[in-house]
C-alpha cells in the first residue's frame, strides 16, 4: 500500500456501506436520496420517516444488499456438492454414537446408495438429516478429572 491509500475493499465496499450509514444516522436527506435513486431503490415514507434511523438504514439494505440471497449465494458457492461426498463420510452420518455402520438394520444400509446419488425421482427415497448443535458455556461442560 502506497502511504494515504486505503484497500481496494475498503475503497469499493467498505466506504460505500460507511457513508450510507452515516448519512442516515445524521439524518442528511440530500445524500440519502441521491445514494436511493443512484442505486434505484423505493423506500416507503413510513421507513424514511421513522424516528429510528435504523428502521430506514435496514429498508435500504435490505433492498440494496438482500441478506438471504448473499447467504444463498454464499452457500451454494462454499458447500461441497452432495455428489462429491466419499462413503466413508456417509457411513459416518448414518451411525450414531459408537454404532458401526455394519450394525444397522438391512434396510438402513441399503440407503447408503440412495444417500450417495441424491437422485430426484420419484420412487428415490426421501432422506433427511437433521443436526442439532447448542453453544454451551466451556464451565459446563464436564472436566472428567479424577476425583
Amino acid at each position: 500500500q502506497s502511504k494515504g491509500k486505503k484497500p481496494l475493499f475498503v475503497q469499493l465496499v467498505l466506504d460505500n456501506i460507511w457513508s450510507l450509514y452515516e448519512a442516515v444516522m445524521k439524518r442528511d436527506k440530500e445524500k440519502i436520496e441521491k445514494i436511493v435513486t443512484s442505486l434505484g431503490l423505493r423506500i416507503g415514507a413510513r421507513e424514511s420517516r421513522h424516528a429510528d434511523p435504523k428502521v430506514h438504514l435496514n429498508a435500504i439494505c435490505s433492498q440494496w444488499l438482500p441478506i438471504s440471497d448473499a447467504v444463498l449465494s454464499m452457500v451454494c458457492n462454499k458447500i461441497p456438492s452432495p455428489l462429491d461426498i466419499t462413503a466413508e463420510r456417509v457411513e459416518k452420518l448414518m451411525c450414531v454414537g459408537a454404532r458401526t455402520f455394519d450394525s444397522l438394520l438391512p434396510e438402513t444400509r441399503e440407503l447408503k446408495s440412495a444417500f450417495m446419488k441424491c437422485s430426484s425421482e420419484e420412487t428415490a427415497p426421501v432422506i433427511v438429516f437433521v443436526s442439532k448443535m447448542f453453544a454451551v458455556d466451556a464451565k459446563a461442560l464436564p472436566q472428567n478429572k479424577p476425583r
